[in-house]
């Protein structure tokens, strides 16, 4: 493979290194990246170590007082110039995002372009952070915004370039140099993105160290330079994330696991509503924090929803994501094929009814399963799946099915389909969860925020929030 156009010269088989700091590549022990489709080794990187995050955070501290002094408007040209260069580069980077991740090609290729839109809409935010302006009879107030220091970014492997991208547009835009650790599964979108970011922007304001986030993450927090950490993982990880950024004061922003439900009501229209099931389950494979995890359908819609489900599924193409037919790729590692099998004897052992929606190709590719009539005490109805798994349960009383989804406590995505506005409304309301989609599997974009209730995290991501975030008021009060 070559990606030599993203700057990884990965056919000559060179070490890609532990990161990028200051433009310049970092040394590290070596790690094997494999490919999920076919278990080959695509590209070996380093491991950068506690050593390295210094480095990293100083070089960024530097960079930054440099970044502030520009003018907000060029600065909002350069992120711009980032989402151009972004679009050029679509096709070599959804090839490279395919590869580290095992997401479908044309998905991955539309998370380029996704993520380009960040750069755009933080590029237009950064120019409304404006002073406010206050009087009282004895006082004049002005009201500023400021950047807080550098940020630690911290990301997943399933979405390995929008995420990391929603942190740092934002953060960028706010004011902030950023480092970057993202998941040493899939670590070559951020390789590939630091080397874009620094052919425009000051030396060393954007950096990446891969490597292990037992390490790295305790080593950023506690960097008395580092003012905000913005973390997306599961709850588990964010819990000990929080418990480290409360010690030193420094801000955390945390997207952490979901379990979305996915809510089928009794006039909705079945047509839009199994598109957006499909769409809300299978999208990435369904490794996503607001796949849809739980379906209730309305006993009188029950039958007819599965039979549609089943029909539009049964033919679906599972193999290699670079196909241009493909429907549904690979788990990113053996051990999530593992784990899935796991949940898929769980269901089975509680007495769920388990059936495949398509056909079960080579060892280790999973067609969508179905788990109808999910019991509470299975892990399949309990636990965030993140694959290719409808649990699906008939309803009758809407009110229970709302109080049992806002007792769950992990309220980041869910999903209304009804087709009266009124009711639409009504429900989504009274979910407990930070977005719904409502008749439509994709809720989000780069202007709105993003982010989850109870344990499913704190701040947001994206929209005028997601850079807010990155900022500090201070007000300066002028005697009359």
């Amino acid at each position: 493979m070559q990606w030599s156009e993203l700057g990884l010269d990965v056919a000559s088989g060179e070490d890609l290194g532990a990161g990028r700091v200051g433009g310049a590549r970092i040394g590290g022990a070596p790690h094997e990246i494999p490919d999920p489709a076919n278990g080959g080794m695509i590209a070996t990187v380093g491991w950068a170590g506690a050593e390295h995050v210094d480095v990293a955070v100083s070089a960024a501290r530097d960079a930054q007082r440099e970044w502030v002094a520009i003018d907000v408007r060029e600065r909002a040209r350069l992120l711009r110039r980032i989402a151009d260069d972004l679009r050029a580069s679509a096709t070599p980077l959804g090839d490279l995002i395919c590869a580290e991740s095992g997401k479908r090609l044309e998905e991955a290729v539309a998370e380029v372009h996704f993520s380009a839109r960040y750069f755009d809409w933080f590029a237009d935010a950064a120019t409304r952070l404006e002073s406010d302006y206050y009087e009282t009879p004895q006082r004049r107030f002005v009201v500023d915004r400021k950047p807080v220091k550098v940020v630690a970014a911290i990301s997943p492997w399933n979405f390995p370039l929008s995420i990391p991208v929603r942190k740092l547009a934002a953060a960028l835009a706010a004011g902030s140099g950023v480092v970057q650790k993202p998941s040493e599964l899939a670590p070559l979108s951020s390789l590939a993105l630091t080397a874009m970011c620094e052919r425009l922007l000051p030396r060393g304001l954007v950096s990446v160290l891969i490597g292990d986030g037992a390490a790295l993450t305790p080593a950023l927090i506690d960097h008395p330079d580092v003012g905000a950490v913005s973390f997306t993982g599961s709850t588990a990880v964010g819990r000990i994330v929080a418990e480290r950024a409360a010690k030193s004061l420094t801000r955390a922003v945390l997207e952490l696991g979901g379990r979305a439900p996915f809510i089928v009501c009794e006039d909705a229209d079945l047509e839009v509503a199994v598109d957006a099931m499909i769409i809300a389950k299978l999208r990435n494979n369904g490794e996503s924090c607001v796949a849809a995890n739980n379906y209730f359908v309305h006993t009188d819609r029950y039958d007819e929803v599965l039979e549609r489900v089943r029909s539009r599924l049964a033919g679906v193409a599972i193999g290699d994501p670079r196909g241009a037919d493909t429907g549904l790729g690979p788990l990113i590692r053996p051990r999530e094929v593992e784990r899935f099998t796991g949940l898929i004897d769980s269901a089975r052992s509680a007495g769920d009814e388990v059936s495949l929606f398509g056909d079960l190709p080579a060892d280790g590719w999973f067609a969508p399963i179905a788990v109808v009539e999910s019991r509470a005490d299975s892990a399949a109805w309990s636990s965030e799946v993140f694959s290719p798994m409808f649990s699906i349960r008939r309803y009758a009383d809407e009110a229970e099915v709302v109080r049992e989804i806002n007792g769950w406590r992990t309220g980041l995505g869910g999903y209304v389909m009804s087709s009266d506005v009124e009711h639409q409304f009504r429900l989504a309301r009274s979910l407990d969860v930070g977005i719904v989609g409502i008749n439509n599997g994709a809720p989000n974009t780069p202007e709105v925020p993003f982010g989850g209730r109870d344990d499913s995290g704190l701040g947001r991501e994206g929209g005028l929030s997601g850079m807010l975030e990155f900022t500090a008021e201070q007000t300066l009060s002028f005697a009359r």
